[in-house]
This record gives C-alpha cells, structure tokens and sequence, in this order.
C-alpha cells in the first residue's frame, strides 16, 4: 500500500512528471493507492477544478480519515522529531501512513525524514 502525499496528488495532474508515471505504474501493478484527508484537504484548496478533482479520485482506493489512534501516533511522532512547529500537520499524514501500514510517497522528503526512525518508509 502506497500513501500519497499532496504533492503527488498535485503533480499527477502535470503530464510527463515523474510522479505521475510513479502512481500510474503502481496503480497499474495493483498497489492499494490511499491519501490522508490532511492531504486531500491540501489537494482541494487548489486550484483544482472538478474533472481534476475526479481524475485524481479515480486513482485512489481510500481517502483515509483522521481518528483518534492517527492523532495520537502523530503526536508521538511530532514529540520524538523535536517538537518542530512546522512539523505538525506532516506528523499526521506520516501516522496516517504508518497506521494504514503504507509507504508513504512525497516530493518532500526532508520534511518527513525525522519520522523514518519512528519507521516510516519514503518513496
């Protein structure tokens, strides 16, 4: 299982970029492809406009709500990595990541790399 971060869901939409022949070729393998509604909610700010929205959509099984045990993961997460301010809202897509057991795939790397000793996997 794969978890998109919002960068990729916005970078699917740009013909020829390299994460959206990633996420093609996983959904063409049979990857289970999930986002965070964190994510989602970036993703919808835009601008995006309905037939984007949908072609995005159709390419993931889940978008995975917030609950209690992802809050919780999320700030243990964000009291291991130092309590960095700006970490928090990554802090919860990571635990929405490793709570649905999925690698998660960002273009922002460095933003999640404090999480990875928590075992967070990055693609």
């Amino acid at each position: 299982m794969i978890c998109l971060d919002t960068n990729y869901l916005i970078r699917l939409l740009v013909p020829g970029s390299r994460e959206a022949a990633e996420v093609s070729a996983w959904y063409r393998a049979g990857e289970r492809l999930i986002t965070p509604m964190l994510a989602w909610f970036e993703f919808l700010c835009g601008p995006v406009s309905n037939e984007q929205e949908q072609v995005v959509r159709a390419f993931l099984a889940e978008i995975v709500p917030i609950d209690e045990p992802q809050v919780r993961l999320a700030a243990d997460l964000f009291n291991h990595a130092g309590r960095v301010r700006r970490n928090r809202i990554d802090a919860l897509i990571a635990a929405t990541a490793l709570h649905a057991n999925a690698r998660l795939a960002t273009g922002n790397r460095e933003d999640f790399a404090p999480f990875e000793a928590r075992g967070l996997v990055l693609l």
